[in-house]
Formats: structure tokens, C-alpha cells, sequence
């Protein structure tokens, strides 16, 4: 996957017309371009290729059309498959554009889990009013973050809430708030902190829901994390090139329903 940035006031119709080109002398230099998207409300493009290496990918972008890619980024099979489904099957070749008077939406999304520390516990200690109420706190805290990071909150899930975004940067924002709102009044006691797992892909939208394994994957990676702590796939890192985010790597790790290990990263600070 490649990335531009600082596109200025290239709009849809240039970015379309770029791909174009590309297709028409891919065949030139072994690469095959996939599929592309363009956000432009901060003015970047990715692009899908499959390409025998990085320096043909390029080579075929600077003859078609200039805009060299700021970086390129490998991506292997499993990633792509969770970024897009059976892509091998259903190659989409349109632009995916994300944005005010956008014809097209980006089909690309950024999936949250949120899962509150200990809320049984809470109600068996300290009885059912003690949890609604540190329930209630942690609706309010989520909510409010959601509303700063245009984030759209899916579904509550009793302990927790399930959240999309239309970029992966705000999801990631909008977790660090989130974690810092819960660090500035932790009491110590069960129910003060929170987990939080983020992914990107392409969900399935239904019945006002979201399905698909991207949404399991969000929820797998919450599970794992510990309270306190954001855990993100290495697809929401890759699609963060270029943000001020410090992300620590934790490894690959088998998580339930996933055939391959997934790496996952645990978000620091951001600069």
C-alpha cells in the first residue's frame, strides 16, 4: 500500500483519472493496481498494489502520472483480507472517496471496542446502584469523545460500547481521550479504567448495526488488552503513517476465531 500526502486541492475527478492512467500501463511493469482511497478532508490518497516490489509500483506512478508516494508500506495477505474481504474475488477498481459532497463513501472504517474494568465485580461488592453508576460514567466519558471525533456510536454492550469512524486517526484520538478522562479520576477501585481494542477494514452495515471480521477482530483485540490499555491491528497503524501516534509493538498474537497470529500495537502518546 502506498501513501501521498499534502494533495493540496486535487479533488476526485484528478485522483480517477490518475488511477486510470496507472491501469493503462500497469501490464509495463508487473504491477497490478487494486484499488485506491481518497480522503479529502486531510488531502491523502493510499493506494492498493500488488506489485514483485516497491521500486515497480513507483516506477509505473511516476510514469503515468508524477505523484511519487510519500511511502510505501508492505502488506501481507491476511491484512488485506481484513481491510477488504475476498478481494482476490471482487477486485474493486473505483476510487473510494471520503468527504463533504463525496459521491462515493469510503466503504473504510475504523471499528472501536470499549469495555469497562470489572462492572460484575462492582455490582457484587458495592451493589447494582455502585455499577449503574460507574456505567453511567463511562457512557458519559465515551460519548462525549465520540462527539469530539465525529465517531458514531453503533451499539451499547452493557458493559462497553461499539463505535465506527470514517478515519482511523480520529478513532485512535478519540481512544486517547478517552483513556485520559478515565486516568484523571481513577479511584483505585474496580470499574476505574478501561479496555479498548480499534481496527480497520470494511465492514457489513445492517439493521443500523455493523458486521464482519473486522467488528470481530475490534472485539478480540479489546478482550486482550489490559485496563488501561489501547491495542490496535497493525492495519490501523499502517493507515496512521504520517500521524504524531507512538505505537509499541506487542507481538503476534492468536486470538480466538482468527486461523494466522495478529500482530497487535499498543498505542503511546501522541506528539
Amino acid at each position: 500500500m502506498d501513501v501521498h500526502r499534502h494533495l493540496g486541492d486535487v479533488t476526485e475527478e484528478d485522483i480517477r483519472a490518475a488511477h486510470q492512467r496507472d491501469l493503462d500501463v500497469q501490464s509495463d511493469y508487473g504491477v497490478r493496481f487494486l484499488t485506491f482511497w481518497f480522503n479529502q478532508p486531510d488531502g491523502q490518497a493510499f493506494c492498493l498494489v500488488e506489485a514483485p516490489n516497491k521500486e515497480a509500483a513507483i516506477a509505473c506512478h511516476k510514469h503515468s502520472h508524477g505523484l511519487v508516494p510519500h511511502d510505501m508500506i508492505e502488506v501481507e495477505r491476511p491484512t488485506v483480507g481484513l481491510f477488504m474481504g475476498d478481494w482476490e474475488a471482487n477486485i474493486p477498481d473505483i476510487a473510494r472517496v471520503d468527504g463533504p459532497g463525496s459521491a462515493l463513501d469510503s466503504g473504510l472504517r475504523a471499528i472501536m471496542f470499549t469495555d469497562l474494568e470489572g462492572s460484575t465485580a462492582v455490582s457484587s461488592r458495592e451493589g447494582d446502584e455502585r455499577a449503574m453508576q460507574v456505567i453511567e460514567r463511562h457512557d458519559e466519558i465515551v460519548r462525549n469523545a465520540l462527539a469530539d471525533a465525529d465517531g458514531r456510536e453503533v451499539k451499547h454492550t452493557g458493559d462497553g460500547i461499539l463505535a465506527c469512524f470514517n478515519t482511523v486517526s480520529r478513532a485512535v484520538d478519540c481512544a486517547v481521550t478517552i483513556q485520559q478522562r478515565f486516568a484523571a479520576i481513577d479511584d483505585h477501585r474496580p470499574g476505574g479504567r478501561v479496555t479498548i481494542g480499534i481496527s480497520a477494514g470494511e465492514p457489513v452495515d445492517r439493521d443500523q448495526d455493523i458486521y464482519g471480521a473486522v467488528v470481530n477482530l475490534a472485539a478480540r483485540i479489546c478482550g486482550h488488552a489490559e485496563p488501561g490499555q489501547t491495542l490496535v491491528s497493525a492495519a490501523v497503524k499502517e493507515m496512521s503513517i504520517g500521524k504524531s501516534i507512538d505505537f509499541i509493538d506487542r507481538g503476534q498474537i492468536a486470538l480466538k476465531g482468527f486461523d494466522d497470529p495478529v500482530r497487535l500495537y499498543q498505542v503511546g502518546t501522541i506528539g
